[in-house]
């Protein structure tokens, strides 16, 4: 099979990585010449430490190597059988690129784009064939990341889709199987792990450092909420949460924060600017708190300094699992695929739905509840699985 790949950035090259250890010809597509060779660069950087860890041998350097192409025109994607876009968050640009593709391409070429939040159906809606059109939602990074969200638009094919779980299949990678809604699951469901932190310390209840710590030692939770976003990059944070408020019509559950929109306007992007929730040295490590501690809250009710890391613990966790018992709820996945997907996509410690069975569904209602009678805010709403799940008595997966 030859696979083509547009984009030759982190992501792109990745997923370039992916199919030619798999055993594809790939051919790397981008503009501009000197990215492509930034490409090739970086991938022999990245086999020459996994030949010094022991991971690859030589011959398996030279085999992904030789499978890989780099090509600066579209229509060198010609006899490929599936296309992957991995460019910028841009409906217009990727129409663009699609429509012009498909003149190129055969009318089996399967033409599959790696958005991490924008409308497959929109996507394939610039293509006179949309049913060959589906989202292949890679994580970063693509070798590493077992997870790969697997988007059918409401015009792709059955015969497509159940071509592209087998193909991701084969690439060893772990698939979940998305509906076409704003996020899909990882994006979706993950909101609140930075708007609900992010709430937490505007309110001023706690400071970035102590939400962070609290995460990481009662949750297990690989890195706190404010590095998370440091490392992915404000900008890019925050355009993914403004992007899926707008797409659900301006549900409050995912209000951006002002917080992150003017350190993102004010260039703090986090570990690639040297400045974001943390300062950074130049070799990426913090070496201080950059945004101001926590002022005194105005809440009525009190939380000792000994009670506020299990605080703020609960209530993240909480809202967490609100957000992927709605997506259950709306169909959006399985359960499995759900818990699949935050475990093996951003490596959460646990899958929420899991989580939440092991907390108790009647905890999780009832916390929802308080925080709802406190706010009065739609944000807070439990979702009606939670409560029917209360009432009859059952788990997402012990029945």
């Amino acid at each position: 099979m030859v696979v083509g790949i547009i984009g030759s950035g982190t992501m792109g090259s990745g997923i370039a990585q992916v199919a030619a250890t798999a055993g594809n010809a790939v051919k790397v597509f981008d503009t501009k010449k000197e990215a492509l060779e930034k490409s090739k660069l970086a991938l022999e950087k990245i086999l020459s430490r996994l030949i010094e860890k022991g991971r690859i041998t030589e011959g398996d350097k030279s085999n992904i190597q030789g499978n890989i192409q780099y090509v600066d025109s579209l229509q060198d994607l010609s006899d490929t059988d599936l296309v992957i876009e991995a460019i910028i968050e841009n409906l217009e640009i990727k129409q663009k690129v699609f429509s012009e593709l498909e003149s190129y391409v055969s009318e089996e070429t399967i033409i599959a784009s790696n958005t991490s939040s924008l409308s497959i159906a929109s996507i394939a809606a610039s293509l006179k064939k949309p049913e060959r059109c589906i989202g292949i939602h890679f994580f970063n990074p693509a070798p590493l990341m077992k997870l790969v969200e697997v988007i059918p638009a409401v015009q792709t094919s059955e015969d497509i889709t159940k071509k592209v779980v087998s193909i991701i299949t084969d690439w060893k990678k772990v698939v979940a199987l998305a509906k076409d809604t704003p996020g899909f699951i990882v994006n979706r469901v993950a909101r609140p792990f930075y708007g609900e932190s992010l709430r937490i310390f505007e309110e001023g209840i706690a400071d970035i450092s102590t939400i962070d710590q609290s995460l990481k030692e009662l949750g297990g939770f690989r890195m706190g909420p404010f590095e998370l976003m440091d490392f992915i990059g404000n900008d890019v944070n925050y355009t993914v949460t403004e992007t899926v408020f707008t797409a659900f019509y301006y549900d409050p559950r995912y209000k951006p924060s002002f917080t992150q929109k003017r350190l993102s306007e004010a260039g703090y992007l986090g570990r690639k600017s040297g400045k974001g929730y943390y300062n950074y040295d130049d070799g990426g490590r913090v070496t201080s708190q950059n945004v101001g501690g926590a002022s005194s809250s105005n809440r009525t009710e009190k939380i000792s300094k000994e009670e506020l890391p299990q605080y703020i613990f609960n209530r993240v966790l909480v809202m967490l699992i609100n957000e992927a018992a709605d997506a259950l709820f709306w169909n959006i996945a399985s359960a499995e695929d759900i818990d699949n997907a935050m475990t093996k996509g951003v490596n959460y410690p646990k899958g929420l739905l899991a989580w939440a069975d092991q907390k108790g569904i009647d905890w999780c209602v009832n916390k929802l509840d308080k925080l709802y009678n406190e706010y009065h805010e739609d944000r807070y709403r439990c979702s009606p699985i939670l409560r029917r799940m209360l009432e009859e008595n059952k788990q997402f997966f012990n029945d």
